[in-house]
């Protein structure tokens, strides 16, 4: 039975005591893994995004600042995470999917794993419901290596993109925020703009005044429009990390998943490349 995208905070309460639930923090940022020391949903394991997520190198003009990791890498990280196809995982961070949750999601769809999810709502949505929540120590079974062969799910490179980002059937939609696709500020990457012909859609209009995302109806509606008369859609953010939620959003429309640029900006904007400003 083919499970969707997203799970609620209701439906994953059910689940709670199910042996082949892997619960999983993917929160990204400074304070991420302290946080979750102190507080956490019950059972669940964090997850170094930096570390399992990305192999990230010294040059982030070759693949961005958050590159795929091998599959070698990938195996031995689901290995380590106690998770097997067989696993159900359930993926959770503090900013509703926007953070690192979405990319774990991808990653996994993308080597074929059948029951991956992500949390509607993220942590505080479980809390609503009464999921327990503690401190505790999480104990792994360390499984045996996951079998990778390949990505499944469609990637783009930056010399496709250079080649065809201004073509009518060809559309790439960056997500960040309005002001960051504008040019008029860059806090992480080193030059502010757009990728030439890029439409702005910010990962953050998947959600409602709630934060929590839309229907699949609504969904569907916003990206069926957007990808009308286009052969080809590209997805991208600053380092491919928050592409994913917009990847998340248009699987759980019920729409074909597009073209992921891992790179992203902070590989494009270091790539001697042509660069917009709307300023």
């Amino acid at each position: 039975m083919k499970i969707p995208p997203i799970i609620q905070a209701s439906e994953l309460l059910e689940l709670k005591d199910s042996k082949q639930l892997i619960l999983i923090d993917a929160s990204n940022h400074k304070e991420a893994q302290n946080n979750y020391h102190k507080s956490h949903l019950d059972g669940a394991i964090f997850v170094d995004s930096n570390k399992q997520l990305a192999n990230i190198g010294i040059d982030a003009s070759k693949g961005g600042r958050h590159p795929l990791p091998s599959l070698e890498q990938f195996s031995s990280s689901l290995s380590e995470l106690g998770i097997t196809p067989d696993s159900h995982v359930v993926i959770y961070d503090d900013k509703n999917g926007a953070n690192s949750a979405a990319r774990f999601w991808w990653m996994l769809k993308a080597v074929g794993h059948k029951k991956v999810q992500v949390l509607n709502g993220g942590m505080e949505a479980a809390v609503k419901v009464g999921f327990p929540v503690n401190d505790k120590k999480v104990m792994i079974g360390v499984a045996n290596p996951y079998p990778l062969s390949n990505w499944q799910l469609p990637l783009a490179t930056i010399d496709e993109i250079e080649k065809n980002s201004e073509k009518e059937n060809y559309l790439v939609i960056d997500v960040r925020e309005n002001n960051r696709y504008r040019g008029e500020v860059e806090p992480i990457d080193l030059i502010a703009g757009h990728i030439p012909g890029a439409v702005n859609i910010p990962c953050l209009s998947n959600l409602d005044e709630n934060g929590l995302f839309y229907s699949s109806e609504v969904l569907k509606e916003k990206y069926s429009n957007v990808f009308k008369d286009k052969d080809t859609v590209v997805v991208h953010c600053g380092s491919g990390i928050t592409a994913c939620h917009t990847l998340l959003a248009i699987a759980y429309a019920g729409l074909d998943i597009p073209k992921l640029y891992v790179g992203s900006w902070s590989e494009w904007s270091r790539s001697n490349n042509p660069i917009i400003k709307e300023i």
